[in-house]
This record gives structure tokens, sequence and C-alpha cells, in this order.
């Protein structure tokens, strides 16, 4: 094992905002399956697709989303996702593997014809670039654990000037899985993350329930995300981020 110890952090939410580029993709696609996603340029986010974000597991969810926004209910959506959800793909008579093929294409268009316009629709939160390169100050290396793919991570990584001391990507498999290998191969000193039931596994995972896990309020959060947090999960924000890790919650 090597002494030298690691601090790892999920990547959307996390350390990219990538907002913009989820809305401009999702608009994209919608838009080639014949729907209306909206009246809006698809650069302008709406503040009704930034609210149900943090309900979004999958991409092909965001294809979904962006075409039933004109007229759907805030309320009704809040309340029962998954129903509200699986009645929108009845009633269009779509896939999930249908509106993951449209986004991926957007995407793979977009990237062809101006990569650079598209890789700036990605922004890295406040502080977060600066942050993370301080970290060797104090002894630690960083890693990202991501479900997004490694190759795509690390272009973006790079496109803002930053280096991992390791990258794991979707093809690595579930994160608990992953923390559990990384566990073995050095000391952990934390996950930093955004999605609470993402920690909430982790912690349940046998081998990592001592491990100190991070959610940042800075993500993309249900309002109920912050309360009540389980014992072993702490709220962290920007602010105490800068801070030197021992002063973390």
């Amino acid at each position: 094992m090597q002494e030298h110890p690691l601090l790892v952090f999920d990547f959307d939410g996390v350390i990219v905002d990538g907002m913009a580029e989820y809305w401009w993709s999702s608009w994209h696609a919608a838009k080639s399956l014949n729907a209306e996603p909206s009246g809006l340029f698809p650069a302008q986010v709406p503040e009704l697709f930034r609210r149900l974000r943090p309900w979004i597991h999958h991409g092909w969810e965001m294809v979904l989303l962006a075409a039933e926004l004109s007229d759907l209910n805030e309320e009704a959506w809040v309340e029962g996702y998954e129903v509200q959800q699986r009645a929108a793909l009845l009633r269009r008579g779509w896939r999930d593997d249908l509106l993951q093929g449209a986004l991926d294409r957007a995407r793979l268009q977009a990237v062809q014809q101006d990569r650079a316009a598209w890789l700036q629709l990605h922004r890295p939160f406040p502080g977060l670039a600066r942050r993370l390169r301080s970290l060797g100050d104090e002894g630690l290396d960083w890693a990202v654990l991501t479900t997004k793919s490694e190759a795509f991570t690390a272009e973006l990584l790079n496109a803002f000037d930053l280096e991992p001391a390791r990258l794991d990507g979707r093809e690595a498999g579930p994160k608990s899985e992953v923390l559990l290998r990384l566990q073995r191969e050095r000391p952990l000193r934390g996950f930093v993350e955004d999605r609470r039931a993402t920690l909430e596994t982790v912690l349940s995972t046998e081998g990592l329930q001592g491990l100190p896990c991070y959610l940042v309020d800075w993500g993309y959060l249900k309002p109920a995300d912050r309360k009540q947090l389980p014992p072993g999960i702490r709220l962290i924000d920007l602010d105490r981020l800068a801070k030197p890790l021992a002063q973390w919650p």
C-alpha cells in the first residue's frame, strides 16, 4: 500500500458545472426527435430545468425533461418523478435507449462541429481548480471518481489544467467497488460527492463505513438533501472546502 493519502472527488456537480451543456445537448436531442422542447435558445438554461436536475440520474432523462418542460407540472414531478417519467415515455412512445441515442448523437455532432465551443459549456465551480492544486501542500493526492467516461473526463480536466493522481470513469464500475479497491491501495481521507443517495450507499457498504463522506452544498441537490443527514455524511460549502482538510466538518 502507498502511504500517500488520497482524497476522492466526484466530477459533475462537484468539480464541474455542466448545466449549460446538459440543457444545450438535451434541447438538441429532443428537437431531433421532433419534440418542441422550449422556445428558449438552448444556451439559456431554464430555471425549471435547473430545479429538476437533482432528480435526474441517467442522461436520457434530461432529453425527456427537455421535451416535457414547456407543459410540465413541477409539483407533480417533484412528488412523483418516476411516475411522471413513465407516463411521459408512454404518452410519447419513447424508450430510454432511444433518448440516450439521441443525446449521444447531439453531443457527438457538437464535438465534431466545434469541440472547443462545446467544452466551454463546462465550467469549474468557483475556486475548485485552485483548491485541488493546493492539496499537495497538505501532503494529499486527489482523485476523480465519476460516472462519466474516463476519456471524456480526462479531456475536460486537461482543459481546466487539472491533473488528478488517479481517474476512474464509469468503465471502472460502481463507486463503492472502486472506493474499496482504492482503499486497499492507499489511505483514503474522504469522498466528496453531490448525490446524497450515493454517499448513503457508500456508507452502507461493508468496509467503507468509516470513510469520511462530504456532501457538497453547491452541487445538484434536492431541497431535502441537506436536512437530517445520517451519521458519517457531513455537509460542506465552498468556504469550508478552501480551508485545510483538518478544519473540514
